[in-house]
């Protein structure tokens, strides 16, 4: 079973499924007290959860400077003291955040930016280079982006960073970026069995990039849970591009669809998760599933997708029968 892939044209060998640590960043706050983070965290459990991933033959761990104002990375670079040399480490720059007050401030793409950013999230994460360094402003327009190329390329020459990308998801967006970095090696961009995006990971497959995927389980909801969330979590009062809960539970529509598929990606013993990121494992080798994690039994079930590898061929195509009107461009 192959439990490893390729960081795009980096060369850097990773995890086939990786960690996401925007959830234990804690609360972060935007205007009007909206939630951008996914509530209070026991910090304890979060070094846990991501030594367990470490024993499960996780090395891929992606966070982001605003994830908790910076506090998803002081965590993570604590849980991996010591063992610098054996992960991979991803970050994002672009929205700014206030630790002392955890608030959410804008954003700002500028390169000046982008360095001092960085500076703030090695000695967070108590390190002197990052593997990947990301653009976290989905939207932003592509001139602003190629903007950043020489800027980024610099950061690479200068040892502080390995390869970089951007968090779109957008493949126009994706396009230009591609082309114009030489050591651009990653497009990280909404992926789930409910929501193929084709396009980009054919832009992956064109600039050999790694397609990695941020909510892979649709952000809890292919996890099968009815709990209600919390008023500060961001999915307890979702912003406008979150589709997948509504007032803090599963958006009816999408629950149905959960359901259409459930018995295919369960077919061969798997939960629910399990055969989420078992479809994406199969949907293409580029793609690495980061799931959010907070607790060990979390990545216990999660990681498992390791052993299990990706979805039969025979679940796969029934999986895309039952969801064929979603994968209309």
């Amino acid at each position: 079973m192959t439990t490893t892939r390729t960081l795009g044209r980096s060369g850097i060998t990773v995890s086939a499924i990786g960690m996401g640590c925007w959830a234990i960043g804690g609360p972060l706050w935007g205007d009007d007290r909206q939630p951008f983070g996914w509530g209070e965290v026991d910090d304890d459990e979060s070094i846990r959860t991501i030594h367990r991933a470490l024993d499960l033959g996780v090395n891929l761990f992606d966070t982001a400077s605003n994830y908790g104002a910076g506090h998803s990375e002081r965590i993570l670079g604590k849980a991996l003291a010591g063992r610098r040399d054996s992960v991979v480490i991803a970050t994002k720059f672009g929205n700014v955040s206030e630790e002392a007050t955890r608030r959410a401030l804008g954003t700002d793409a500028s390169p000046a930016f982008a360095v001092r950013s960085l500076d703030d999230s090695l000695r967070r994460l108590g390190t002197d280079y990052v593997d990947l360094y990301q653009l976290h402003i989905n939207a932003l327009p592509v001139p602003a982006a190629l903007d950043l190329v020489d800027t980024l390329e610099s950061l690479v020459d200068q040892g502080k960073i390995r390869a970089y990308g951007w968090s779109t998801d957008n493949p126009a967006s994706a396009e230009a970026f591609a082309a114009a970095g030489p050591h651009c090696a990653a497009i990280q961009h909404d992926e789930s069995v409910l929501h193929d995006n084709a396009a980009v990971l054919a832009v992956c497959d064109k600039h050999d990039l790694v397609s990695l995927n941020r909510g892979p389980l649709a952000m809890g909801l292919l996890t099968g849970s009815t709990r209600a969330v919390g008023t500060d979590d961001v999915r307890g009062r979702a912003p406008e591009w979150l589709e997948w809960f509504t007032d803090g539970r599963p958006t009816p529509r999408w629950a149905a669809r959960v359901d259409q598929v459930r018995a295919a990606l369960t077919a061969d013993g798997r939960t629910l998760a399990q055969g989420a990121l078992g479809w994406l494992l199969a949907r293409s080798p580029r793609t690495v599933p980061i799931p959010g994690l907070r607790t060990v039994a979390q990545a216990d079930e999660n990681l498992a997708t390791l052993a299990l590898g990706p979805l039969s061929p025979d679940s796969y195509a029934e999986v895309e029968t039952l969801l064929a009107d979603l994968r209309k461009p």
